[in-house]
């Protein structure tokens, strides 16, 4: 697909159709994010349908997050290298190809191979879009608002995947829950290829790393898997040990060799800033705080509650408000005022407050006493911390490498949910069997003992939220510890941060030449 479709705007003079842009940006953002939870409501009708067993369920779930969490790195270096619009149209296209397979699908090895496909694709378009908007939106103003929409969507979408994927399966069909992606896909290519335009001089000329490619691909879905399978195997399998181990070894390596080639994929400046790499690091640890409140909320409202798939999303519609208030009117109005920490840090603990009172659930809590206030206080949280989290992970890297940097968002982003879901589950797991087994003889009669059995599954449930908690905490104390850029001032910033933890002057990224 021609890249020449519009002409690129000169070095250093904003894109006249960016604001256009960012609407077609934000809906490939939305179809991403929806898919990360609108499949794991159609996944039971899906299972039932096609004849997977309940050992091998997982991979429609792990086939994704392997394809995508391991590929991030190589699909951020190609936007840099072919182009961010190319990379970005062309994720679309593959996306909305191996949603249709999977919607099409006839056997668990169509399907498993399609949310493969789906992984690879998301690998090339997440990257894609991040990038384009750290590099169209070089006022600090607008860059607040723009990142401000996006943030709320990355944050919010998964809680509308949950209303959409609901409907869906409930009133039409699961495979409908794949078919939805390809209206959203057709739009947002169409939409980018003619108005998109990226700046002139923005590309990596540098050769591919090739073995910097092999390595963190096999490394990151290593790491992944590791996570994945600890969730079901346990965490002293042999498998998963090794997975664990063999991923250390090759992160390692490529460190290494990142270290010694002339272009490597990922430059090691991209991650040891300090301001960047706290962005980093507390973005996944909120992740995996996240994770935990959408895996346990979800169950303890169908199971305990015994609500619907649909009545289920609608009760997240509280959070979705949050973040959407907190990204939008908050991170966004106060992103040129105050420095970034102020916001992430503060918006993290106020996360964790939210989610405190989770801390408190039982088998007859009152959705409007205690679930409405703690959703609205994490979406409240996450919205302000994420919106400028978002903006500033492109702090000071130079256009030629905004497309590994956005794909570092997104890793961090991947690595924090497979920790997240493996994790707090092992905990709640654990908890939920010895609650069971400390009560059950107790309980007299059917019912009593059925109870018990809810007990034991909201205690394993409060038990593994305490954990979120703290790591919560953790990331909000790192966002105040390490971001120590985003000075409030002026419009736009036109040279490169130096990396050496001294705040920069301005809080947008270098975008242009």
């Amino acid at each position: 697909m021609s890249q020449a479709a519009v002409k690129a705007p000169a070095p250093g003079v904003p894109d006249a159709g960016r604001w256009k842009a960012l609407v077609f940006i934000a809906l490939a953002q939305l179809m991403v994010v929806l898919d990360s939870t609108i499949v794991n409501i159609a996944l039971p009708s899906a299972q039932q349908d096609l004849g997977i067993s309940d050992g091998n369920r997982q991979w429609v779930v792990t086939a994704y997050a392997l394809a995508f969490g391991g590929l991030l790195l190589f699909g951020g270096r190609i936007a840099d290298l072919w182009g961010r619009k190319r990379t970005f149209v062309t994720g679309l296209a593959g996306f909305a190809v191996a949603s249709a397979l999977g919607g099409a699908a006839t056997n668990e090895a169509m399907m498993f191979g399609s949310r493969a496909l789906q992984g690879a694709f998301g690998a090339l378009l997440a990257p894609a879009a991040l990038s384009l908007l750290a590099v169209m939106f070089t006022d600090a103003k607008e860059r607040a608002k723009a990142f401000g929409i996006y943030g709320a969507i990355a944050g919010g979408g998964a809680a509308v995947g949950l209303i959409l994927g609901g409907f869906l399966t409930e009133y039409l069909d699961w495979r409908w829950t794949f078919f939805v992606n390809i209206p959203f896909a057709v739009v947002a290519a169409a939409g980018a290829y003619l108005v998109i335009r990226e700046p002139e001089d923005s590309r990596n000329r540098s050769s591919l790393d090739i073995p910097g490619v092999i390595l963190s691909t096999l490394g990151l879905v290593a790491l992944v898997y590791g996570f994945t399978r600890a969730e079901s195997a346990g965490w002293s399998d042999g498998l998963t040990i090794g997975m664990f181990v063999g991923s250390a070894v090759l992160l390692t390596a490529f460190v290494l060799v990142e270290k010694r080639v002339k272009a490597p994929l990922l430059p090691l400046r991209v991650v040891t800033d300090r301001s960047r790499g706290g962005i980093y690091l507390s973005l996944g640890l909120a992740i995996i705080g996240m994770f935990g409140l959408f895996l346990f909320l979800t169950y303890y409202l169908q199971v305990v509650k015994g609500y619907s798939p649909v009545k289920t999303g609608f009760a997240f519609l509280p959070m979705v408000a949050g973040m959407i208030t907190g990204s939008t009117q908050i991170g966004a109005r106060l992103m040129t005022r105050v420095r970034a920490r102020l916001l992430m840090g503060p918006g993290f603990l106020v996360a964790a407050l939210g989610m405190l009172l989770l801390t408190q659930l039982e088998v007859d809590t009152s959705y409007a006493a205690l679930l409405l206030p703690a959703m609205l206080l994490l979406g409240l949280g996450m919205g302000t911390a994420f919106m400028p989290a978002m903006s500033l992970a492109t702090q000071g890297v130079e256009p030629r490498d905004a497309g590994v940097a956005s794909a570092m968002v997104n890793t961090s982003q991947q690595v924090g949910g497979a920790i997240g879901t493996a994790l707090l589950n092992t905990i709640a797991a654990s908890a939920t069997t010895s609650y069971i087994a400390d009560h059950i003889g107790g309980a007299a009669g059917r019912s009593q003992q059925q109870l018990v059995q809810l007990e034991g599954m909201v205690h394993g449930y409060t038990s593994a939220i305490w954990f979120a908690v703290g790591i919560l905490v953790a990331a909000g104390v790192i966002a105040l510890t390490f971001v120590n850029a985003g000075r409030p001032g002026g419009a736009s910033v036109t040279g490169a941060g130096s990396g050496d933890g001294v705040e920069d002057e301005l809080p947008v990224p270098v975008v242009a030449h």
